[in-house]
């Protein structure tokens, strides 16, 4: 309960937080925990924290009853690779214990826990501008995008967020490289026009591949592309979606009215079920905006391990 509690509260901005700079917890602990530790660890992976669990003594005898979790220092860590844990015999004489932890914690290079799906992504949004959308819906496409984009830590050095509009053409509105803060890309998402046309969503998505990831793609973030579409493409998509993901990019295809799902499916990245998301209406999007951010999370992590 405790670390779950200070990953998600202590590391904000407001509490001295600074960006590029490792987050750490040191947990120390007297024997073992009473509760279960393996959800707070993921927790604070996924915010980023390197969690080192300092166990000191040994459990006592009616300690070893309450315990849930015998694993639980392999759970919580932020890597179980030996590094993140270490252990003292008691509290007494601890100062000898001190130098060595100290060491570690200045190593910078084996923090392997400061990227998280938050601050180390590259997401291209793909939107559907045809003429079947209409204005208003095109409204709540831009509000899903800015809800999701609003989750990351968008910086130079951290996150970064591209969105291309098609129809039987394509329009880059931004690229990865145009804004480096989320206020400039919040406004920048708010400003799209909407153009209006036919629907040609396998050329658009060879056209993004190309021209919006291929500068990114030998860069550090882990890249992901999500798909809006309304309607039934008037082109391929499974081929171009196919050469997206086998260029490194991870597809998220989000369907809405008309959209058919076989669609949907060709597009979306293995296993398809996780990857692929549809509403009837265009209000329902809202709903999906933690479910995708889950998703883009869930993969980052997956792709770390």
């Amino acid at each position: 309960k405790a670390l779950k509690h200070a990953a998600q509260k202590f590391f904000s901005m407001e509490n001295g937080a600074r960006k590029g700079i490792p987050k750490i917890i040191v947990v120390f602990l007297d024997g073992w925990p009473s509760d279960d530790l393996e959800e707070a660890g993921i927790v604070a992976r996924e915010f980023g924290v390197n969690v080192f669990i300092v166990s000191v003594a040994k459990p006592t005898t009616e300690e070893l009853g309450m315990v849930q979790d015998v694993a639980f220092i392999d759970k919580a860590v932020c890597r179980n690779n030996g590094f993140f844990s270490y252990q003292m015999p008691s509290w007494f004489g601890t100062t000898k214990y001190v130098k060595p932890l100290v060491q570690k914690l200045c190593s910078h290079e084996q923090m392997l826990c400061s990227k998280t799906c938050y601050n180390s992504v590259n997401i291209g949004f793909l939107i559907d501008g045809s003429s079947s959308v209409g204005e208003n819906n095109f409204r709540l496409m831009l509000e899903f995008i800015s809800n999701v984009a609003k989750a990351f830590e968008i910086s130079d050095i951290g996150s970064k967020i591209a969105t291309v509009q098609f129809t039987y053409d394509q329009r880059t509105e931004f690229s990865f490289t145009d804004y480096t803060t989320k206020e400039k890309v919040l406004s920048a998402i708010r400003n799209i026009r909407y153009m209006s046309g036919g629907t040609a969503t396998g050329d658009a998505i060879s056209f993004t591949t190309r021209n919006v990831f291929g500068p990114v793609k030998d860069g550090a973030n882990k890249n992901f592309l999500v798909i809006l579409t309304d309607g039934q493409s008037y082109d391929d998509v499974r081929g171009p979606a196919v050469a997206a993901q086998k260029a490194g990019i991870t597809v998220f295809s989000v369907g809405v009215a008309w959209a058919p799902l076989d669609d949907l499916k060709d597009m979306a990245s293995e296993p398809r079920e996780s990857h692929t998301f549809f509403t009837r209406e265009f209000t329902g999007l809202e709903q999906m905006v933690p479910d995708v951010i889950r998703g883009i999370c869930k993969d980052f992590l997956d792709s770390k391990q």
